[in-house]
């Protein structure tokens, strides 16, 4: 029986929406700047560190329980609280309140994907805009032949093909979340 390679070093992800109170846009104009520009140099350090990629994104005027999100991927929950404590002792982050976070790790899949390997170290950011899906599945997909759900899933990821310019990852979700994957497109066109 041939031997499988060892599965690769897993990665934590973290999807983290943050509401910026209200009081803080009354601050002097002075202060404020400065208050992202210490929250900047925060997340700077850490992507120059090399412990964790973070791709930033303002949600700004798009939901009303979150003004931005940060995609944090790193290797152990540790490094993830290790930031999350740094970034919220800034100024800055005195003013935030976190309104969702999704938790998830990257590992193979049990079902063929073709040209996705979901346990491949990411690749994410660089594209203007991440759609975020929670993605579960009901009792009645685990009751079907495991052969059903490979050709359900087949036909699934064969719909990207039309879209080339989208970035798939597929993720599993660890934690109290309701949802068991997190499905992220990137590209840089929304449509």
């Amino acid at each position: 029986m041939p031997q499988r390679s060892p599965e690769p070093r897993r990665q934590v992800v973290n999807f983290a929406f943050f509401k910026v109170a209200s009081e803080w846009r009354r601050l002097p104009a002075a202060e404020r700047a400065e208050q992202r520009r210490e929250f900047s140099e925060l997340i700077q350090r850490w992507r120059q560190s090399e412990e964790m990629v973070i791709t930033s994104y303002s949600l700004a005027g798009l939901r009303a329980e979150a003004d931005m999100m940060l995609w944090r991927v790193c290797y152990s929950l540790e490094c993830l609280q290790e930031f999350q404590a740094e970034l919220m002792a800034t100024a800055l982050g005195t003013y935030l309140s976190l309104s969702r976070s999704y938790l998830a790790t990257t590992r193979h899949s049990q079902y063929r994907i073709g040209g996705y390997d979901t346990a491949q170290a990411l690749r994410c950011g660089g594209a203007k805009y991440a759609s975020i899906l929670p993605f579960g599945k009901s009792r009645q997909w685990y009751q079907l032949p495991f052969e059903e759900r490979q050709r359900i899933v087949t036909a699934y990821i064969r719909n990207f093909d039309d879209f080339p310019r989208v970035r798939l990852h597929t993720l599993y979700s660890l934690g109290l979340d309701d949802q068991e994957f997190m499905i992220v497109m990137e590209s840089d066109e929304l449509a």
